[in-house]
């Protein structure tokens, strides 16, 4: 096959492809004597591979693990393909203690509460297993604002307030960036509707489920590049 045969086949651009022969993903092409790169089966089946990778790991794990193919025992990319596949497994089990986690904590009341309920950040930090500089962190980027001290200036996290903060604590631990959650987040204080915490986190499960399936994908593409590795 050509440069262009291959980037089409793969989906590619003509550029791409010798990038990812640059970058030791392709193994190197053999050339003719004019100096044309001519391509074989096992260079498609590598763009394919890393291609569906890049979608489920990353690009810099789908780089590691066809690169693995072409260097090392394939020992060495089962592993990184098993990592790859564990780390996925985590997020899903965290995601579902983020989506249990929600449900009880929408549903607790914060009604008919004294002041002496507030807890301060050494206390709220304490309570959640945090450092108090990352609750100043969420104070910071407008997740979870405390009010103040009107005496001394320090913080005091009313129950409601807290109640946020176990929300914004279990969405973190489940892989949500802060950019998301301070969009999500002012709209919770106003309407605290369990439905929008249960979208972005349906959101977050069509997600992984999409990256599980590219790793489904990229399996039977490396399977290939496995064989074709060995015959090689």
């Amino acid at each position: 096959m050509r440069t262009v045969d291959v980037a089409r086949r793969a989906g590619y651009s003509v550029q791409q492809v010798r990038n990812l022969e640059r970058d030791g993903v392709l193994p190197p092409a053999r050339r003719t004597a004019t100096g044309y790169r001519i391509y074989g089966e096992i260079h498609l089946q590598s763009a394919l591979a890393y291609r569906a990778l890049a979608a489920g790991a990353g690009p810099i794990e789908a780089k590691k693990i066809v690169r693995a193919v072409h260097r090392f025992p394939a020992s060495r990319a089962l592993a990184l393909l098993d990592a790859a596949h564990a780390r996925l497994d985590a997020e899903r089990t965290d995601l579902r203690l983020a989506q249990e986690a929600a449900q009880a904590i929408s549903s607790e009341p914060i009604a008919d509460v004294r002041a002496s309920d507030s807890m301060s950040v050494s206390e709220l930090a304490a309570a959640l297993g945090v450092r108090p500089s990352t609750l100043r962190h969420w104070d910071a980027e407008d997740l979870v604002v405390p009010d103040r001290d009107p005496a001394r200036g320090t913080r005091r996290y009313t129950p409601a307030q807290v109640r946020d903060a176990r929300i914004v604590h279990q969405l973190r631990r489940a892989g949500y960036r802060i950019a998301p959650l301070r969009a999500l987040m002012p709209e919770l204080r106003r309407a605290r509707r369990l439905e929008d915490v249960a979208a972005v986190l349906a959101a977050r499960d069509a997600g992984i489920a999409a990256r599980s399936r590219a790793l489904l994908d990229a399996a039977a593409a490396l399977s290939a590049v496995l064989s074709l590795a060995g015959d090689r």
